[in-house]
């Protein structure tokens, strides 16, 4: 191997002399309990001497991200219907078909169609991928997680016995306005961090904010992505006043800052002239 090689060109070779571990399914490590190093590395800028030993894991058989951000959330879409609709099989013969009586339960249905209507268009024209695929064996993990509370939150929402929130149209109308004004900001973040890949580039760069208002949380957090995304879960739980919408926006909260934290320190890492002032998603606190 020539010491200007890089990575991807490291996994190629391989490939070629073991066609069942394609590219996506290696693993290369200078250290068997390191990191897998990226593909643009190359081989004379590491931590080597004349001679280098790397270490190959299979990773498993692998699966696109395009592909699995769209199985992930096309089920939510269509689940929550079959509860808004009131399907035979769901809260028996008598209510099947029928509509709530409170225009909340309506609103609500629409605010939860929107947001995975809007994460599957990003996924299909903004998204743009660092690492192209994951692990097949995770996909039932991750649907479980966002089918099972899909499911959940709209068995109790939608339910005969629903009673809409405490305050009236004031709580719902200011839900509403939070949850529209947090999609916006998550987008606007999304779509920024998309064009600082506009080049094809899988180099990590550091976000800065726009001439875009909502991306001026950048500011102050490094994945406000994951802000807004946890604000739009708080607004659905005060427009819903539901327990557990209010249970599932805390394990988001929970998941989204351990996800937070690690891409604040990979920055850090990675950068000495990082924004000092940026905390990974809540602004001064966390």
């Amino acid at each position: 191997v020539e010491p200007n090689a890089t990575i991807r060109e490291i996994r190629l070779m391989f490939h070629k002399l073991y066609p069942r571990w394609y590219p996506a399914r290696q693993s290369i490590k200078l250290d068997p309990k390191g990191k897998s190093l990226r593909d643009e590395e190359i081989l004379q800028h590491l931590p080597v001497g004349t001679t280098a030993t790397l270490y190959f894991k299979d990773l498993g058989p692998q699966i696109g991200w395009t592909t699995v951000f769209l199985i992930e959330y096309t089920g939510p879409l269509f689940i929550y219907f079959l509860f808004y609709f009131r399907m035979p099989f769901v809260y028996g013969l008598d209510e099947r078909f029928t509509s709530s009586p409170h225009p909340v339960v309506n609103l609500a249905c629409i605010c939860h169609s929107f947001h995975y209507i809007k994460r599957l268009i990003e996924t299909i024209f903004v998204h743009r991928f660092s690492h192209g695929t994951m692990p097949l064996r995770n996909i039932v993990k991750n649907c479980l997680y966002y089918w099972g509370f899909a499911a959940w939150l709209a068995y109790y929402i939608n339910h005969p016995l629903y009673t809409p929130p405490s305050y009236g149209k004031k709580q719902i109308n200011f839900a509403v306005i939070m949850f529209l004004l947090c999609e916006a900001g998550n987008f606007s973040i999304h779509v920024a961090l998309s064009d600082l890949r506009r080049d094809g580039s899988k180099t990590r760069k550091i976000p800065y904010p726009t001439k875009n208002p909502f991306t001026w949380l950048f500011f102050f957090v490094s994945c406000p992505n994951y802000t807004y995304e946890v604000g739009t879960w708080i607004s659905f739980t005060v427009m819903t006043q539901c327990v557990p919408v209010g249970l599932f926006t805390l394990l988001c909260f929970i998941q989204m800052t351990i996800w937070a934290k690690d891409k604040h320190y990979t920055y850090l890492r990675e950068f000495k002239d990082y924004p000092s002032l940026r905390m990974p998603i809540i602004p001064f606190l966390l």
